[in-house]
């Protein structure tokens, strides 16, 4: 069931959906601020033009740009230097949540987790064998 809330640019209150996080005005705003930066970089060019030059020419925000390369209505591959920022640092990426950086920094931590766990049930196997070698002995 949809939701009635502010929108976050406006402050109107609208219905929320899956589809939209803005008020239907803001909505058809965000439209035209989209048609204007993809016509703009679609002439050859442009493609490769900064995202200060595209906020610059088209009055789009760099948030509505993160959020179009993020669903993919912007492409990378079309515009290298489009992208939006790693959920983790902030860097800037092109596809997936999070920086190569990120992902070899959370794959280190889970693999010193492991390591950790491993020598922790290690040791805890030889209490339990010292113990019970006493024990019964």
């Amino acid at each position: 069931m949809n939701e009635i809330v502010n929108c976050p640019r406006c402050g109107a209150l609208y219905a929320k959906n899956a589809f939209r996080d803005v008020c239907p005005a803001c909505s058809r705003s965000e439209e035209e601020l989209y048609q204007a930066a993809y016509t703009f970089l679609r002439k050859r060019e442009n493609r490769a033009a900064t995202m200060e030059r595209i906020v610059e020419v088209t009055g789009a925000t760099e948030e509505m740009i993160y959020k179009w390369v993020k669903k993919g209505r912007l492409q990378a591959a079309q515009f290298p230097n489009l992208g939006y920022p790693c959920d983790r640092c902030g860097a800037i990426i092109q596809r997936g949540k999070l920086c190569n950086k990120c992902v070899d920094e959370i794959e280190s931590d889970l693999k010193q987790h492991d390591r950790e766990q491993q020598f922790a049930s290690e040791r805890q196997d030889d209490r339990q064998k010292t113990y019970l070698g006493k024990r019964f002995n």
